[in-house]
C-alpha cells in the first residue's frame, strides 16, 4: 500500500497518520472521562435550550408535584401516558382538572382523539447524551412510538445517572450490542422544519415544545 492511499485511509477512520507510519493516531478522541454529573447536566441542558427545550432538575420523588403544579398553569389539562409504571403513577394522583389517558389499545381504535384530543405526553426516557443534547427512548408495548411522536408537547423523565457524554458512551454502558432494541427514537428538541418558503416553524411533524425533567437522587 502506498503512502497516499495510507494517508487517506487512516483519515477516513478519523485519525492521523504520524511522520514514523506506524499506525499511531496523533490526535486521540477527546476524553470525557473526567465529566462529572453536574458538568453532564450543564452541557446536556444547554444543548436543550439552544433549540428552545426546557430542561427542570427535579429530586427523583418530585415530578408528580412538579406536573400538578406546571400541568393546570400552562393548560395542559388532557394527558395522554403509557401503561408501564409513568402511567400507573399518574393514574394514582389527582390532579386539578387534569384528563389522563392511557395508550393501552390499539391506535385504531383512537386515532382521532390521539391527534385531536391530546395536549401533552409524558413518557421515559431511557437515558440521555450530553454532548448533542439529545434524549433516547426505546419505544415499547408499554410507552408506544406514537406516545413521544404526536401530542403537542412532549414531557420525558430522564433519570440524571442515565446522563452520558456521547451516544458511544451510552452505547458501551449499556450493552446496547446484546440486547438493542428494534426501534430506537433520539430527540434532540421540539420538533422543527423550514421546509417552506425557509422559515423556521416548530410542531409541523411533531411536538412544538419538548420538556426534559431531570431526576436526581
Amino acid at each position: 500500500m502506498n503512502e497516499t492511499r495510507q494517508s487517506i485511509l487512516q483519515r477516513l477512520r478519523g485519525t492521523h497518520v504520524t511522520g514514523d507510519h506506524s499506525g499511531r493516531s496523533a490526535r486521540s478522541a477527546p476524553s470525557h472521562a473526567d465529566w462529572d454529573s453536574e458538568r453532564l447536566i450543564a452541557r446536556f441542558s444547554e444543548r436543550q435550550q439552544a433549540v428552545r427545550g426546557e430542561v427542570y432538575r427535579l429530586p427523583r420523588g418530585q415530578w408528580l408535584n412538579w406536573l400538578a403544579l406546571e400541568l393546570p398553569g400552562r393548560g395542559l389539562r388532557r394527558v395522554l401516558a403509557g401503561n408501564g409504571d409513568i402511567g400507573r403513577q399518574l393514574a394514582a394522583v389527582d390532579i386539578r382538572g387534569v384528563q389522563l389517558r392511557t395508550y393501552d389499545e390499539p391506535i385504531e381504535a383512537w386515532k382521532q382523539q390521539l391527534f385531536e384530543e391530546v395536549d401533552v405526553a409524558i413518557t421515559g426516557a431511557r437515558c440521555g447524551i450530553a454532548e448533542t443534547g439529545s434524549l433516547v427512548l426505546w419505544p415499547d408495548r408499554q410507552e408506544p412510538r406514537l406516545t413521544s411522536l404526536v401530542p403537542p408537547v412532549h414531557i420525558a423523565l430522564l433519570s440524571a445517572d442515565t446522563l452520558y457524554p456521547t451516544l458511544a458512551d451510552a452505547m458501551a454502558a449499556e450493552n446496547w450490542a446484546e440486547r438493542m432494541p428494534t426501534n430506537v427514537l433520539l430527540i434532540s428538541g421540539p420538533s422543527k422544519t423550514a421546509d417552506i418558503e425557509q422559515t423556521l416553524a416548530y410542531g409541523i411533524h411533531g411536538p412544538k415544545s419538548l420538556i426534559t425533567l431531570i431526576l436526581e437522587d
